[in-house]
């Protein structure tokens, strides 16, 4: 009974909380290598390569223990464009940590599911139920996390925490614009990377939909992810010294950032399987809190009133949009309160939002 409870409880709510402090903790680590000189392109390119290498000895055992179907030419193109929208959304990501913090990057991570919604709904894939209880919870969370951005991006307020220890800060790599000027240049890049992001979970689940296994998708997408960042990043960062590695912080940046990539994967699978997507959607807003500690313990990074008061925003957008997929899964799955599918189907009523699984693979 004891080792039951320990299994379905214990560990996964474990697990859930250590993928979060890995996952802010690259980016601590990747802002900490960027305030050393370090380029962004350079560590994009890097890490990708390092988690298909930690991979793929996972995608070969598993690919040998179970009899998986052939990889189609559309399937193929599919996963290419998976690597095309991580691999530029990355790059977006990591150049709007550079301009902001980990904390923004934290907080506007929680938008993926607004964008998500509203995808859907241009596209037609959500057939909107106005008189539902989770359709009208799923646009007034997208309404609420939208106006959480905002406030993060154009208000920047008093500081509430402040250290003086931060030897190096945003203006030795920006000198020529203000640090409001950055912090908004930063959350619209972040904005932009979730956006893309909330592309690739709706291909995604198309994906999935075909070909119904994730160790294999996984490496895949991150191998195209490998084959296309690594041109563009030597095409961007066309200084060669740039690209030799010593041992410091960026060295370890960018091998934690492959083990953290490959952990979260298969920490995430395990848990969809075994709790379901909602339960694992309700740690994302607790990286907030763990990047903004790392970031003022960490790197001295300044704590402002605007931040706070827009993280909380986005996070209470966030679990009412989650609250609308539970009340999607209880009323199940029926096509009014469905997000519809990604080709019609009589048979399938399952929520994109939920097909997406907008917690897995935190790249």
């Amino acid at each position: 009974m004891l080792r039951n409870h320990c299994y379905k409880d214990v560990l996964p709510f474990s697990a859930m909380v250590a993928v979060e402090c890995t996952n802010v903790l690259v980016n601590i680590l990747f802002k900490a290598a960027t305030l050393k000189g370090m380029s962004n392109y350079v560590f994009n390119a890097y890490s990708y390569a390092v988690s298909t290498l930690i991979l793929l000895p996972l995608a070969f055992i598993f690919s040998r223990r179970t009899g998986l179907p052939p990889l189609k030419l559309s399937l193929l193109y599919r996963i290419f464009l998976l690597g095309v929208l991580g691999s530029v959304g990355q790059i977006c990501g990591y150049r709007g940590i550079e301009y902001s913090s980990a904390t923004l990057a934290s907080a506007m991570s929680n938008l993926t599911p607004a964008f998500i919604f509203i995808l859907a709904v241009i596209f037609r894939m959500e057939n909107l139920a106005l008189r539902s209880s989770s359709t009208q919870a799923k646009i007034m969370g997208t309404i609420v996390s939208i106006s959480g951005a905002l406030v993060i991006v154009l208000y920047e307020g008093p500081k509430i925490i402040s250290t003086s220890s931060q030897t190096l800060s945003l203006s030795h790599h920006f000198p020529l614009g203000s640090s409001q000027t950055n912090r908004v240049i930063g959350g619209l890049l972040l904005a932009v990377e979730n956006l893309l992001f909330a592309m690739w979970y709706i291909v995604q689940a198309q994906v999935m939909k075909i070909y119904p296994s994730e160790i294999i998708v996984v490496f895949l997408y991150i191998l195209c992810g490998t084959v296309i960042s690594a041109p563009l990043c030597l095409i961007a960062e066309t200084d060669l010294n740039a690209w030799r590695l010593k041992p410091d912080i960026a060295l370890v940046a960018i091998v934690y950032s492959g083990f953290a990539s490959s952990f979260g994967t298969v920490a995430h699978t395990w848990g969809l399987h075994l709790k379901g997507p909602v339960y694992i959607s309700i740690f994302r807003p607790l990286s907030i809190a763990i990047a903004a500690a790392m970031g003022v313990i960490f790197l001295g990074d300044a704590l402002y009133l605007g931040g706070v008061v827009g993280a909380v925003i986005i996070s209470v957008g966030f679990y009412v949009a989650i609250w609308g997929i539970a009340k999607d899964e209880e009323e199940e799955m029926s096509e009014d309160c469905g997000f519809g599918s990604l080709e019609p189907s009589s048979n399938d009523k399952t929520p994109l939002l939920q097909r997406c699984k907008v917690e897995d693979l935190s790249m």
